[in-house]
């Protein structure tokens, strides 16, 4: 579970905790990912910070994941695109996230918006993510939750109850056939050796 705010009532984290309980009732095992101390990407600090590399065990660890960000200027957070940017597409030939689930949701102080829940869809495509067709925008998040953390009854969170269950339905129908599902043919000619030389970072 990655959220993308580090407010101390952070409605982006509390949504992906609803969401938690939902997976956790359902069977799962879920783990959250704090982003307080993850340093900026390319800032003269590199992947054995020990914030990147428990983020990266993480995404190897996990069969599914949640991005749960706040809508920022009509945008995700940068904390999260930084969260997501850390993620490599390749560790020694191996993508972490090709093949895994995703599902996506977001929050808004205002009006529903779908802009950042668009831009996370993209990302996870990018990375080769199964992401779900289901998603979750909650408006007007700071209305939406009890002084005790938890959301209050309402279609915005039988929606992120649906999005949870389609998320562990989709990760058990997949698990066993994710390779499959994103084989390419391109890479059968390639070797491994030459995929990691082609997508490896310089360093600097």
């Amino acid at each position: 579970m990655l959220y993308g705010s580090l407010r101390e009532r952070s409605f982006s984290r509390l949504c992906a905790e609803e969401g938690a309980r939902v997976l956790t009732r359902l069977g799962a095992e879920v783990r959250f990912y704090d982003p307080s101390g993850l340093p900026l990407v390319d800032d003269g600090v590199d992947a054995g910070h020990p914030k990147v590399e428990e983020l990266r065990d993480l995404v190897t660890w996990c069969e599914g994941m949640v991005w749960s960000s706040p809508e920022r200027h009509g945008a995700m957070t940068g904390l999260m695109k930084t969260q997501i940017d850390w993620i490599p597409l390749s560790l020694g030939g191996v993508r972490p996230t090709q093949g895994k689930t995703l599902a996506v949701m977001q929050v808004s102080g205002g009006s529903q918006s779908f802009n950042t829940v668009n831009q996370l869809r993209i990302l996870g495509r990018w990375m080769r993510l199964l992401t779900i067709p289901n998603q979750s925008s909650v408006a007007r998040a700071w209305d939406e939750f009890g002084d005790d953390g938890r959301m209050k009854p309402s279609p915005f969170y039988n929606r992120i109850v649906d999005v949870m269950e389609e998320l562990f339905r989709f990760t058990v129908l997949t698990r066993d056939i994710k390779d499959m599902l994103v084989d390419r043919y391109s890479e059968r000619v390639e070797s491994h050796a030459e995929l990691a030389r082609r997508v490896r970072t310089p360093k600097s």
